[in-house]
């Protein structure tokens, strides 16, 4: 396993939960928090504060660990716009150019589909976009580049898909084109364990 590989899963042991629904995750062979005393912490009563950590680690971790900064400004632009600021959030988070490719099923991880953007692999509307935070917008058509069709990784996700494409995308697996029919509610979106938003807007509205 390398170590990138590695330090992606010491998330999921941090957090004590399979954050991506990955078989392969260690953390379904070592349940406790990495580092020489992982094994010994015990867990305690967690404060509100604590919770609402958690959950902000849980989904900016999900996502493949966007920076605090990039989340924080995720988070005013939800609360800037008119609706539930939770749905908002998430709405946003789904929105984005690596985690739609991701939700195509041509790619493993979050993190994987965030280099397969931005090494130029995946065009929107007919054009070349390597900007993973790149907001698709509802009638976008995102597909990937003619000859990335072919590498090794895309032809095996293909072959053998580990997760089904969510209703709001339109997908065409053997064009590897997908179409982003609408913005996702939370209740839509293919989690493998519980998202709280609304403790991620606690945390921020302190």
């Amino acid at each position: 396993m390398t170590k990138r590989t590695n330090a992606k899963y010491k998330i999921s042991r941090r957090l004590g939960l399979s954050l991506w629904g990955n078989a392969k995750d260690p953390f379904n062979k070592r349940g406790y928090a990495p580092g020489q005393h992982g094994v010994a912490k015990r867990k305690g009563k967690t404060s509100d504060y604590g919770t609402q950590l958690r959950e902000k680690q849980k989904l900016k971790g999900y996502y493949g660990n966007i920076t605090e900064r990039q989340f924080r400004k995720i988070y005013h632009e939800a609360a800037r716009r008119r609706g539930d600021t939770g749905e908002n959030l998430i709405g946003l988070l789904e929105s984005r150019l690596d985690t739609v490719i991701y939700r195509m099923g041509v790619v493993s991880t979050p993190f994987a589909a965030r280099q397969f953007v931005s090494h130029g692999h995946v065009r929107v509307n007919g054009k070349r976009v390597n900007i993973p935070s790149y907001e698709v917008s509802e009638g976008d058509v995102i597909e990937v580049k003619e000859k990335s069709k072919q590498m090794a990784v895309v032809l095996e996700m293909i072959q053998n898909p580990e997760r089904t494409v969510p209703e709001y995308i339109e997908f065409d697996n053997k064009e590897l084109k997908a179409k982003y029919i609408r913005v996702p509610k939370l209740a839509e979106v293919p989690y493998p364990t519980v998202m709280q938003p609304n403790f991620v807007i606690e945390f921020y509205s302190r």
